[in-house]
């Protein structure tokens, strides 16, 4: 008799410690502790208004032209190519060790973006990149609080990424970027923009 109230037991016990198992690990995903990706992108260039992507191939719009060499247009000025530093922080770590420095910057075409250079983080689930209010360092936990800007994914763990900012976004008083763990509303760094 004690056997069978043992077994049945062990029938209830065995698969509500399983689900629980596959719950946590969907939600924790603990195997991202050992896992990392890099990713190094190269500065993004504005196309100069005077030149056309017909002359950047040397492709015309009757056809391709003879020597499918691209058509020679008037380089615009070095300074007018170079991007604009409007801003500079490094990262500190919070949740996560975390270095590397953020950079919000102007291209010639007026695009913003926001560039992470030398970038080093953890892996985690839903981890994205933040435009934030709020001070960076402190509570891991504050951010969700605030006002910010999700420039989406994070590209990778390591390297130099960069995301571009959305046409028309109020940055007014947005001046910490946050690696920002959505599913456990969590930095697991952030860097004041100055």
């Amino acid at each position: 008799m004690e056997f069978l109230k043992r077994r049945k037991v062990l029938a209830v016990l065995i698969p509500c410690t399983v689900a629980v198992l596959l719950i946590g690990a969907y939600l924790f995903q603990p195997w991202r502790l050992f896992t990392s990706s890099t990713l190094n992108e190269a500065l993004p260039e504005a196309v100069p208004a005077a030149s056309s992507p017909s002359n950047a191939t040397g492709v015309s719009p009757s056809g391709p032209t003879e020597s499918m060499q691209p058509t020679a247009t008037a380089a615009a000025p070095a300074s007018e190519a170079a991007p604009i530093v409007v801003a500079k922080g490094d990262f500190q770590s919070q949740e996560h060790p975390t270095s590397g420095t953020a950079s919000l910057l102007r291209l010639a075409d007026g695009t913003q973006l926001l560039r992470l250079e030398n970038l080093a983080s953890s892996d985690g689930p839903d981890v994205k990149i933040w435009l934030s209010e709020l001070d960076a360092g402190g509570d891991w936990f504050k951010y969700r609080g605030g006002k910010y800007v999700d420039l989406g994914l994070i590209k990778a763990t390591h390297g130099t990424h960069n995301y571009v900012i959305p046409a028309g976004a109020d940055l007014s008083g947005l001046d910490t970027v946050v690696l920002w763990c959505d599913r456990f509303s969590v930095a697991f760094g952030s860097a004041a923009l100055v």
